[in-house]
């Protein structure tokens, strides 16, 4: 049995998250789920709403559903914490916008994990921006955790895009491409990174440069599309990515608890520990591997950066400083 809490879960991403853990799709078909939904009181009807389609779907491994409006209800007890619960960005908002309203919003659940989740409770923060995190400000009572890996942010959207992008370029299908990287932040300035990744296509695994076969498309085209993919969805739908996030939230909880394949590696925002020259503590997407039976992830060392490499991972390491300046800032004037 695992008890599953998801924030903000009778919004958009949220709504749509619980269902696939629901259905198995991230857990396994064969082990049973409490599923808590927590919102904020105004949301409370909507919350009951969910509820009830959830006992309509029928799904015989969900054996309790928990509707909740305070932090003390939502997080007691829980193995694992999708936070998605946050202000969304919307048309015309920088990211730096959302740090002033998330910001307490991340202490407070921050505080609520250390009082009453469990020790071990693996925690994926979808709310935006990924610099800003319950780990990430000051006096968050987490030291109960039993180490950083167990909160990370979440970049499998972006992942996710990039390998979709490779596959229709190189004529093949999503699960023919793998180990793309994203790394830095989840914002215009990450650095979607094709190099190391690999395409099986007539037969045989080739890396995705002789795949594609276009280098100007793999260094330009290919990387601003994923950078700036969130900005087209909002100016299309007049909201945030909500489908595509529920999806990439799932298919990295799913990776954290069953673990990678082998010869795989998937990106995850999680705080440096100075592998590739990275500042030690900055929320970073690194590509990583994660041990099924342990639960612990590890980022993949020795891959080979090119000049073009550096110089992308520079440009996202300065604005992901910069950021945490700023939610720093925000936490002083919020007096937090």
């Amino acid at each position: 049995m695992v008890r599953v809490l998801v924030t903000g879960a009778a919004g958009q991403i949220g709504y749509s998250i619980v269902l696939q853990i629901a259905k198995g799709d991230v857990f396994g078909k064969d082990v049973p789920v409490e599923l808590v939904l927590l919102d904020i009181p105004l949301m409370a009807n909507a919350l009951t709403g969910v509820k009830a389609e959830l006992i309509d779907c029928a799904i015989p491994h969900l054996k309790t559903i928990i509707t909740a409006t305070t932090e003390a209800e939502g997080f007691h007890d829980v193995d694992y914490a999708f936070l998605v619960g946050a202000m969304p960005r919307r048309e015309g908002m920088e990211r730096k916008d959302l740090l002033a309203a998330n910001v307490k919003i991340f202490k407070s659940q921050g505080k609520a994990l250390a009082d009453y989740a469990k020790p071990d409770c693996k925690i994926l923060v979808v709310g935006n921006p990924p610099t800003l995190t319950p780990s990430s400000l000051p006096s968050t009572p987490l030291a109960r955790f039993p180490s950083r890996t167990s909160l990370v942010t979440m970049t499998r959207l972006d992942h996710n895009r990039a390998t979709a992008q490779i596959a229709l370029k190189a004529g093949v299908g999503c699960g023919d491409v793998k180990n793309v990287i994203i790394w830095g932040n989840h914002s215009s300035t990450q650095f979607p990174d094709a190099k190391h990744a690999k395409v099986t296509k007539g037969g045989s695994e080739i890396d995705a440069y002789s795949a594609v076969n276009d280098v100007p498309f793999l260094q330009g085209p290919f990387i601003s599309t994923v950078q700036k993919r969130g900005a087209e969805i909002i100016a299309l739908r007049k909201l945030s990515s909500a489908m595509s996030a529920a999806k990439a939230a799932c298919d990295h909880m799913h990776d954290w608890y069953h673990g990678t394949k082998a010869g795989q590696w998937v990106s995850m925002a999680i705080p440096s520990d100075g592998s590739y020259g990275i500042p030690e503590g900055l929320i970073f997407s690194f590509p990583v591997t994660v041990d099924g039976q342990t639960k612990q992830w590890k980022i993949v060392q020795g891959l080979t950066l090119d000049d073009f490499a550096k110089e992308k991972i520079a440009v996202t390491t300065k604005e992901l400083e910069e950021e945490r300046a700023e939610a720093l800032a925000a936490c002083e004037e919020a007096s937090l």
